[in-house]
């Protein structure tokens, strides 16, 4: 008995928590989000809640943030920064939703599930109308990015996300043309499959 209560308290002593932290900072919901291998509308909406969770929470301490700060600019930066890539990765899970919905082309052998891919598309159209609010949010938050007083600002461990919006600014990524184009074709799509009739099949 005695042997066993030593034991216990030396696996209590060298474990550093037996009990989870609790997730509550912006930066830990972010780390909760990842790329799956196999993408399906569960581990995309999962994505989602997490980001948007994320949003929603209030940033941990500087010292505790995704990059080294140093001074009150560079904390407006980083949490702009933050959010503007945020918004860009729900973008991406609303598209990766959407395209598990679509339907790309209205082929003749599928009139007997009409209805059925009728309402498909209505679901993929509104997961890209989700993507496109998602994209506007986001490029708020890189125009401000971009301002003056921030150009001197080198937060090294999240370059990437100043690349980001760099490359919003040069034009070079615009989710709104990608999204444009997928709902001129779903609205073309719809057509095809309403035009549908038993003679047609």
């Amino acid at each position: 008995m005695k042997r066993s209560l030593s034991f216990l308290l030396l696996v209590l002593t060298l474990t550093p928590s037996l009990f989870p932290a609790k997730v509550q900072f912006a930066e830990q919901f972010y780390r909760l989000y990842h790329q799956h291998l196999n993408r399906s509308p569960e581990s995309s909406a999962e994505n989602i809640w997490y980001l948007s969770m994320a949003l929603r929470s209030p940033f941990a301490n500087p010292l505790n943030a995704l990059a080294e700060i140093e001074d009150e600019v560079a904390w407006e930066k980083y949490r702009n920064l933050f959010r503007m890539h945020a918004y860009l990765e729900i973008v991406e899970q609303y598209l990766a939703l959407a395209a598990k919905y679509d339907k790309f082309e209205a082929k003749f052998y599928n009139y007997p599930w009409k209805a059925a891919n009728l309402d498909s598309l209505r679901t993929a159209e509104s997961y890209y109308h989700l993507a496109l609010e998602s994209w506007n949010l986001a490029l708020g938050f890189a125009q401000v990015v971009r301002e003056k007083r921030f150009h001197w600002i080198d937060l090294e461990e999240i370059r990437y996300w100043e690349d980001e919006a760099y490359r919003i600014e040069m034009g070079e990524l615009d989710y709104r043309d990608i999204i444009e184009t997928h709902l001129e074709r779903l609205a073309q799509v719809r057509q095809d499959f309403q035009a549908m009739d038993y003679d047609t099949y």
